[in-house]
């Protein structure tokens, strides 16, 4: 692959540092040039050094700015370096727009997204509630007569004390055997 298709490649990639490596020393390579960030000025060092923009309240100073110098921008930086008093309230907000997309308010307001989180996890549920619904008709057979039935259950009861189950810490263990009915 030759050097110019690599490097018609990485523009098509997206913001990708270019390193030149130094012929025959053992260095680090060094950075070059930042390829897709058009004309916008670098303003800062940003998050780690690279020029990109990110909108975050850990790192409000992004390395670029947001907007690149066009039009009414250009003749609005020029009147930003004079007297600030001159300047209107709307010009001082589109030269802002041009450095950044969003304000730190605008950084922080919710998006709304717990709402579709919420309808998942309801969706999730009544998935699962109608799954259960579905094993208790189709899957899971009749109850056995010896937990549906009370005579049975008492039969089964008395059974258990008369072979002192678990005497100790067990069902038993409630039984006074001396007096032939259940402690108090």
């Amino acid at each position: 692959m030759s050097s110019l298709a690599s490097r018609r490649l990485l523009r098509e990639i997206g913001q990708v540092n270019v390193l030149a490596v130094r012929n025959g020393s053992h260095g680090p390579p060094v950075p070059m040039q930042k390829l897709l960030i058009g004309k916008r000025e670098v303003v800062g060092f940003g998050i780690n050094g690279e020029a990109n923009y990110v909108d975050t309240v850990m790192a409000p100073f992004p390395a670029i700015r947001f907007k690149e110098d066009a039009g009414e921008i250009v003749h609005l930086r020029e009147k930003e370096k004079g007297d600030w008093k001159k300047m209107t309230k709307e010009e001082k907000k589109v030269l802002y727009r041009a450095s950044f997309c969003q304000t730190l308010v605008e950084t922080e307001a919710p998006t709304g997204e717990w709402k579709s989180i919420t309808g998942i996890i309801l969706g999730g549920i009544s998935l699962a509630l109608c799954g259960y619904m579905w094993m208790n008709k189709y899957v899971y057979g009749e109850l056995p007569e010896t937990i549906t039935n009370d005579e049975l259950k008492k039969a089964q009861i008395e059974r258990m004390i008369a072979m002192r189950v678990n005497p100790i810490e067990g069902f038993a263990s409630n039984y006074d055997y001396e007096k032939g009915r259940w402690k108090e």
